[in-house]
């Protein structure tokens, strides 16, 4: 039996480090990911061969936590075939050789989308479909926490398995598909990639939810949501802590990601411009995952300072994704996109600039 499966990317549109404290997001998958060629194979390997990449294969025999395999992608498909047979559901070997359209360094969630993919393989080939998008999801999480070492929520893994632009409330698990078209809106959503690198940082996104972790134990509670807005609000904290930033920042990013839902719905691009700016500057000035402590690595920095410059007052611009690295977010009116790419690409170099289309 061959198949193909496509896993997309995905792009964090609103709830910047909300999904850990089982906050609210929106999100959306994207017209870019991976594509697996895959066949039925035998003996006890699962095998997959990335376009680039050497070879790397599984056990499906001995799938416990290998610590020295963090940070891989063999890591994942091991995680992945583990959660499967730990919830009952069929695993078996496979060869699997994989594409990418997804841009190097791009932060549209590669390693979700990996997971994802496994998932999809192992679900098509040994259980005839019946593991649901939201079960894969969650088996990509587990595989991320547990065998990959990434201390990760669920919104990333969400997106990629289910395939469109979504709302969804941690708390009370509702998801809500959206439309969300800013063509009809006359405005451009992209990425500017500033190059980078997310090496070295897990501890500093780890120190996100820690932080935030520790405010709600405040409250006797695990995380934040537990917490009372209001009751949170009204400590008179001292905004020189940084966990009481990072916690301020969930609530007040917590209340805007259904605003932002409702101006997408509305089709009301200048409020949800008006938002995502009000988003941005929170991360920024809140959340602080800009520039990591001792990092040396500015370029994150640099291309949210570029983006001010090219759009007040006209678009809105953002952190895009866990931080730190990597990419601005930003929307403007589509008439500007090209002398925005243009002023982009002049600093981070040819081609790091590009449009981006929900799925």
């Amino acid at each position: 039996m061959s198949i193909t499966i496509f896993t997309p990317g995905r792009t964090e549109l609103s709830g910047n480090h909300t999904d850990h404290q089982q906050g609210r997001i929106l999100a959306s998958a994207v017209d870019v990911g991976l594509t697996a060629t895959v066949d039925n194979s035998s003996g006890s390997k699962a095998v997959i061969e990335s376009e680039g990449f050497a070879p790397f294969d599984a056990d499906i025999e001995h799938l416990e936590v290998i610590p020295e395999d963090y940070g891989t992608s063999r890591a994942l498909m091991r995680g992945m075939l583990a959660c499967f047979k730990d919830n009952g559901l069929a695993i078996g070997p496979f060869s699997a050789k994989v594409t990418s359209t997804l841009p190097s360094g791009s932060g549209l969630s590669s390693s979700a989308a990996f997971s994802v993919m496994v998932g999809r393989i192992l679900n098509e080939l040994y259980n005839g479909g019946k593991a649901d998008p939201v079960f894969i999801a969650k088996a990509a999480q587990f595989a991320e926490n547990n065998y990959f070492g990434k201390p990760c929520g669920l919104m990333d893994q969400l997106a990629c398995s289910l395939g469109h632009a979504v709302y969804v409330d941690f708390r009370t698990m509702e998801i809500d598909p959206i439309i969300a078209d800013f063509g009809s809106m006359g405005l451009t959503l992209c990425l500017a990639n500033t190059g980078g690198s997310h090496a070295g940082l897990d501890d500093a996104y780890a120190s996100i939810r820690i932080e935030m972790d520790d405010i709600a134990a405040r409250f006797g509670q695990k995380v934040l949501r537990d917490v009372d807005p209001d009751e949170f609000f009204a400590k008179g904290w001292s905004l020189s802590e940084r966990p009481v930033r990072r916690a301020k920042h969930f609530f007040e990013e917590n209340a805007r990601v259904p605003l932002m839902r409702d101006a997408l719905r509305a089709g009301n691009g200048e409020e949800y411009m008006r938002l995502m700016n009000a988003s941005g500057r929170s991360s920024e000035n809140l959340l602080g995952n800009i520039v990591a402590e001792g990092a040396g690595d500015t370029k994150l920095a640099e291309g949210l300072e570029l983006s001010a410059k090219l759009l007040e007052g006209k678009g809105a611009w953002r952190v895009h994704g866990g931080g730190f690295a990597g990419c601005v977010q930003a929307l403007m009116p589509s008439d500007l996109f090209p002398s925005y790419k243009t002023e982009m690409e002049k600093v981070f170099g040819p081609d790091t600039c590009r449009e981006l289309k929900l799925a």
